[in-house]
């Protein structure tokens, strides 16, 4: 028979004590971040009960709802990403592990429909197979703070069809479609044919759609498309850029939309039409990608850091860029 582990002894628990004696029995905890993480959540969902007077009933619905959320997720819809979309800690999460310098190109939220499955297509490619969508022509580069391109650059590439849904929310998805993965050339260029994106709701047939409703909340997000920029010793960059004049562009569901990222549509004159093998007058995006390396991001982040919890004053030291308590 195993030995009996040396634990805190409980106390007699209370409402005002409940909350040290869980923290005191999770302090056995070897890994210092995670005895931490769990500290400040026992901490702050404590807080939440005593302040709002949680009954029992509302504790329960709350345990149903994430029930709910587990069982309506699969492995093309994750309802637990778009509790945190709708939260606002997609973003939040983003923003503070990929802060961004004035001069590159900010972060947006990731969705639950990005897929791994999206064909590398060489520049020039059209990656849309929907016939009812209006062709859109996409001329982009990559380039550093300094203004330098960047070659070699993996690009994720992924927008709904003209009726406002992903590929993958489609029953008879026989192969990817309106998304693709590229590759930034010497110059740092890439260029592909999409269709111009639509606004559409996120699904809300489920409990965050249920949850939007009680809120007196619309499902909506603006037309858009996404990136994702990935290449070794640079931070990894999540972003979309939002087409400018959306009915949704300032009430987006998933608090996407940045004003950094709302662009303007031109049309395709005659010049660019010849070298692109593309309709004149057609719709044009044309944009800048601004990366940043892995070091800069990561020092930046650690700044922001050492600044908001001082503020908090907090007494904390940086271990692998994450905060644990300073022990004496």
């Amino acid at each position: 028979m195993a030995a009996p582990a040396k634990v805190p002894a409980l106390l007699d628990l209370t409402i005002d004590n409940i909350t040290p004696n869980t923290n005191r029995i999770n302090s056995q905890c070897q890994d210092q971040r995670l005895k931490y993480l769990m500290s400040r959540l026992v901490t702050h969902l404590h807080d939440f009960a005593r302040e709002t007077r949680l009954s029992s009933d509302e504790w329960m619905a709350a345990l149903n709802f994430l029930v709910g959320c587990g069982q309506i997720s699969n492995d093309v819809r994750h309802e637990f990403i778009l509790l945190s979309d709708i939260l606002g800690l997609s973003l939040l999460v983003d923003s503070i592990n990929h802060p961004k310098p004035p001069s590159s190109t900010e972060g947006s939220v990731l969705g639950p429909f990005h897929t791994h499955d999206a064909p590398t297509l060489p520049n020039g490619s059209k990656m849309a197979s929907d016939p009812e969508g209006e062709p859109l022509l996409c001329i982009c580069t990559v380039k550093d703070t300094a203004g330098r391109p960047v070659a070699g650059v993996k690009i994720d590439i992924w927008e709904t069809d003209s009726s406002g849904h992903y590929d993958v929310q489609h029953s008879n998805r026989e192969e990817p479609s309106e998304r693709c993965v590229m590759v930034s050339d010497s110059e740092g260029r890439f260029w592909f044919t999409g269709i111009k994106p639509v606004s559409y709701p996120i699904p809300h047939d489920g409990p965050v759609g249920k949850l939007l409703e009680r809120l007196g909340r619309h499902p909506w997000r603006p037309a858009h498309l996404h990136f994702m920029f990935e290449k070794e010793n640079w931070d990894h960059l999540i972003t979309a850029l939002y087409m400018r004049g959306d009915p949704y562009e300032t009430s987006d569901a998933v608090f996407g939309v940045k004003k950094s990222l709302i662009v303007d549509l031109d049309k395709v004159d005659a010049a660019t039409a010849k070298e692109y093998d593309f309709t004149e007058g057609g719709h044009l995006l044309k944009h800048d990608f601004v990366l940043t390396t892995k070091e800069e991001t990561e020092k930046l982040r650690d700044e922001n850091a050492v600044k908001a919890l001082a503020e908090l004053g907090l007494r904390m030291k940086l271990v692998d860029h994450l905060p644990v308590p300073e022990l004496d």
